[in-house]
């Protein structure tokens, strides 16, 4: 349930009717934007005098939100999110631009790649130091030591990093070193990794998962949201279909869906969604083209020896040549780079 409030409504009175909805036993999230200010309703709603409420003065209107997920609804938080990294942001106007190589493997490797991101435009580092595999006998990622190697690359560029978290366990010790936690798709639904990560402030940026809806999606945000943590990113990286040509089936029909639906800056992953590194071009393009708020984008140095996702990562080259063309696309529909 949404209560709309009528602009220059006074301070006591907007407590005055959340303290009444609080003693119903439900929660209630006061967003104040410039013209208008609404009471979001989280909980059992059913009991709740709607008419008493409407009786008040200052109340406009009273909507009932029929999506399950309250926190991530639009009509929540009318204004779009912007999530503070550091000096940089995601979200608002400014793309956020993030790049680099699946996985750390060497120090020189990761600091070379992250110099060359950055000089091409990147605002973000990239790197997988835990590796999630569908092969029990593919490399695993370098680990705690993997983390250890993008901090020095962080310190070598000031680019913050942005690195994938798989164990409840390791919450603590990402919080201390990563500054964007990634949670991938194959733990998009592990709903006791998203309840903890709701309980501390560190931006979470959640990829959708193989086959999920973008309801389901949304609802894997709201049990951080529920939590507490505001600093919600969404992801879309491809979803599973009949079709076997790309690795997976870029969904772009998602981004403009979920920005209806919801305030949260989604981001697209044009690798991880063909899996082609030639295809990871035009997929930018659109993804941009049709508001993505940025992209995730793998970069490698040397993609024919990786040791992870080799085929779909863009030399440094191409990556330097595609964030003009980028830029392009950006300022056409009112964004920038």
């Amino acid at each position: 349930m949404i209560i709309v409030l009528k602009p220059g409504t006074a301070g006591e009175e907007i407590q005055k009717i959340k303290e009444f909805v609080e003693a119903q036993g439900v929660q209630v999230s006061k967003v104040v934007g410039e013209d208008v200010v609404i009471l979001g309703l989280v909980g059992d709603t059913s009991l709740i005098d709607a008419a008493r409420i409407e009786a008040n003065d200052c109340v406009e209107k009273i909507l009932r939100v029929v999506e399950p997920f309250k926190k991530a609804n639009r009509l929540f938080h009318p204004e779009d999110t912007v999530v503070k990294v550091g000096d940089q942001t995601i979200g608002g106007k400014k793309l956020a631009i993030i790049a680099g190589p699946c996985s750390v493997e060497s120090e020189a490797q990761i600091i070379e790649v992250a110099r060359d991101v950055k000089r091409a435009g990147a605002n973000f580092l990239r790197g997988g130091a835990f590796k999630p595999r569908t092969s029990p006998y593919a490399f695993q990622g370098l680990q705690y030591e993997g983390l250890e190697l993008l901090k020095l690359a962080r310190k070598e560029t000031g680019l913050p990093i942005v690195s994938e978290l798989m164990s409840p366990a390791d919450i603590e010790r990402f919080v201390d070193d990563v500054d964007v936690i990634q949670v991938g798709a194959r733990n998009m639904q592990n709903f006791d990794l998203l309840k903890q990560l709701g309980q501390i402030r560190k931006p979470i940026l959640l990829k959708r998962g193989l086959s999920a809806t973008i309801e389901e999606w949304l609802m894997a945000a709201e049990y951080i949201l529920a939590g507490g943590n505001d600093n919600v990113i969404l992801c879309e990286r491809g979803i599973r279909t009949f079709e076997n040509y790309t690795r997976n089936t870029l969904d772009l029909s998602a981004i403009p869906a979920v920005k209806k639906l919801s305030h949260l800056p989604v981001l697209v992953d044009p690798s991880h969604s063909a899996g082609k590194w030639w295809m990871v071009e035009s997929l930018s393009k659109a993804a941009v083209a049709v508001g993505a708020d940025g992209l995730i984008i793998e970069v490698h140095n040397d993609p024919a020896n990786a040791l992870c996702d080799g085929q779909q990562s863009l030399k440094p080259k191409v990556f330097e040549q595609l964030m003009p063309q980028l830029k392009v696309i950006a300022e056409a529909v009112g964004r920038e780079i």
